[in-house]
């Protein structure tokens, strides 16, 4: 069973070691939604995401990083 929108944690996990580079702050939210969905892990419907998902998962990603 993959990664679900409710999995913020183990999605800014992944994306922390995906792209250690990145500056969650500065990325658009299109963006990360792509990023998600592209994630080997990550099985959901993306019609389920929205910007509080979206904003819950940068944050988690920052949370992540410090």
């Amino acid at each position: 069973m993959g990664m679900k929108w409710i999995d913020v944690t183990d999605i800014a996990i992944e994306l922390t070691e995906q792209h250690p580079d990145v500056n969650p702050q500065q990325l658009r939210f299109t963006e990360l939604r792509d990023w998600v969905m592209a994630l080997d892990n990550f099985d959901d419907d993306p019609q389920h995401c929205g910007e509080r998902v979206l904003e819950a998962i940068q944050q988690a990603w920052i949370d992540e990083m410090d």
